[in-house]
Parts: C-alpha cells; structure tokens; sequence
C-alpha cells in the first residue's frame, strides 16, 4: 500500500448532502460537498477527543465534529471550537486535508503529500467524450483480496483461458506480446484465440481470429486498463481505479467504454457482462493464499509468461525507496491505539500537527 497516487474515495452520488466516512488503507477519511458542490476529504478524526468527523454534519461549508461541536473547513483548518469563549482556534487545530479531483462520475483524492508539481498526474480517460464511444456509469464492487494480487490478476496474460469461459477462454498465441514502458506504468498487448464460444450470446463481441487482440497495463500501484480489440472494429477498454480498503478487502471502480452497442438501452446488457466476468476473477482471488503477495519471489515460481507483474513489482520496490510505502505491520501493531493520517500536503508548509503520521517504510526499516 502506497501513498503519494490518486485514490478513489466514493462516487459523485454517493457524496451528497451528508459526510461519508470511507476507508482507506485501514484508515479513517470523511468526505463532504460545500455550498458550491465541491468535494472535500479530511482525515477522519478530531484531534480533540478523537470524535468521527464523518458521523457529524456540514454547517457552513464547515464539518462538525459531533461530539464537541468543533468546525473543520474544506482545508483542515478548524474554524470553531464552541468551548473557546475569546480568541481564535490555535494554530494546531487542524487535521490533514487532501487535493480532490472529481472524475468519470468518482471523486479521487491525493493521498500524500508531495506538492502539486511532484505529483503523479490523474490518469487521464483519452476515449471520454470522443464521437462514437459511449462510457458506462461506475460500476462498484467490494473484493476480499488485497489490492496488488488484485492488479496483478489483471496484468496476467495466461489465467483468460482458465478463469474466463464468459469470454470464450481467451488463449494467449506465443510470440506475440508486444511491452510498452511508460512513466508510473507498464503496458502488453498480445494476440489471443478463442477456446470456446463467447457465453454472451451478441453479435458485436463475436471475435475475428486474425484480428483478435487484448492487454492490460497498470499506471501506479492501483490503476489497471484492459483494451480489449474483438475484430478490428469493435473495442471494449475498461479502466479499473482500486482503492485499499484494508490488507484483505479492495473496493473497485470500474468504466467500461465501447465504440459498438452504442444504444443507451444496451447498457444494462453491458454491465451485466463485464460483472459476470469480475466474478469470474473474484472467484479466484478471493481464495488465494496468502492473501496478501509475498515480499520475496522466491517464495513464488514465476515464469516467462509473468513479465509485467514482475515490472509492477518492481515499480512498487522504486516507490519503497522513494519512502511512499505504508508499513503494515507496524500499523497492524499499533491497532487501536493511535490515529494515524495520511500525511497531506500541508505538512510539508506547516509543523504543529497533532495526528500521527502513518508509519512509512524505509531502506532501513523494510
């Protein structure tokens, strides 16, 4: 688990007129909208008496904490402390407030705190708004697997066959895999032949043998696209935007985009067959042991066939270096014990924080 990348918190219809407390790498964040609609995430805890600033309510532009009664505006900053009779809240009456873009019907926020020209950029949709292209409304599910085995499953070229009958086995043909680096990410496309049948029973995604060409790439630790060409004409690419829940649960939204069955009325249809894929991998991923991926690849045989979850692996190491990892176990061990933040931007402006921040890994420490 990373920080420092752009991590979906909830969708736009989730985040209305009320807070929402999210959770994020075993990590509280209360989400809210202003006046003016925009969306705002705080780290989830009053650093009064620990209320949960996420069970509270939004009082100009302001979230209440609910047990004291304390003000915090979009920016962390508290505004009110109700018991203070004279004087302004101290400096240190503040709590981590994170850059938010909303995006493809999501709101993503910033998690680190690296300044805006360091940052990983959002990862673009290029097909989104183009003529002839129609995008699906996020599709959520909730996975019980950690996030990396998660990306990983879809950079992994040769478990179509096994785990996707929906799609008609999908067999990857030797030779030709053709990689693609680029900056935070890796990219395959490779020709495939058809074991089976598609189950989808629709003429558009019938594939053409010679023209048949799939791939997946990752940008940063929890973005995974999957291009899939059916018959030269036809495409479907999904991006799939993964958010840690905690070490065993990944909560996924996904955007489907299709240049074909382009008639509103089919986008039901749609979904249906992307979700009856997703379960085909949740199958799986749901019952890999251990749950979370190893820290050593001697304690896995990989193979040729494994290349670009390797690449991922090893992007991963170089965002250890950089000191972006979260420390799991000293996190696990600390348990109920202290509230940890994800360090925001404006730690690095400001000292006289009261939160924590999460524990990180170093060269030293890993």
């Amino acid at each position: 688990m990373h920080i420092n990348f752009w991590y979906p918190i909830c969708t736009g219809e989730e985040l209305q007129d009320k807070p929402l407390r999210v959770t994020l790498f075993g990590l509280r964040f209360a989400a809210f909208r202003d006046s003016s609609g925009a969306a705002n995430v705080l780290a989830d805890t009053c650093i009064h008496r620990g209320g949960s600033l996420s069970k509270g309510w939004i009082k100009d532009d302001c979230l209440v904490c609910p047990y004291h009664g304390w003000e915090y505006q979009g920016n962390g900053a508290c505004a009110t402390i109700p018991s203070q009779k004279k004087g302004k809240p101290p400096a240190r009456a503040k709590v981590d407030s994170y850059p938010v873009v909303e995006r493809y019907g999501i709101v993503f926020a910033f998690l680190g705190d690296l300044p805006e020209n360091e940052r990983p950029p959002m990862y673009e949709i290029p097909q989104l708004g183009q003529e002839g292209w129609r995008a699906s409304t996020p599709m959520v599910n909730e996975i019980g697997c950690y996030m990396e085995r998660a990306i990983e499953n879809g950079l992994d070229p040769f478990h179509n066959e096994f785990v996707h009958p929906s799609q008609g086995k999908p067999q990857l043909i030797d030779g030709s895999m053709e990689i693609e680096e680029f900056p935070y990410g890796t990219k395959f496309m490779a020709r495939f032949g058809e074991i089976d049948d598609k189950l989808t029973g629709l003429n558009e995604l019938r594939s053409d043998p010679a023209q048949l060409k799939a791939g997946s790439w990752y940008y940063g630790p929890n973005t995974l696209v999957t291009d899939i060409q059916f018959n030269g004409v036809n495409n479907f690419i999904q991006y799939a935007f993964e958010a840690p829940i905690d070490e065993t649960n990944t909560r996924t939204y996904l955007v489907n985009l299709r240049n074909c069955m382009l008639d509103p009325e089919l986008d039901e249809q749609v979904a249906k067959i992307n979700q009856k894929v997703a379960l085909e991998d949740f199958a799986i991923l749901e019952n890999l042991w251990p749950i979370r991926t190893p820290d050593s690849t001697n304690k896995e045989l990989l193979t040729e066939g494994d290349v670009i979850l390797v690449r991922y692996r090893e992007h991963l190491e170089e965002w250890r270096q950089k000191g972006w990892q979260i420390d799991r176990k000293a996190l696990r061990e600390a348990g109920c014990d202290t509230a940890y933040a994800i360090p925001c931007p404006g730690r690095r402006t400001s000292g006289n924080w009261i939160l924590d921040p999460v524990p990180l890994l170093t060269s030293a420490n890993s």
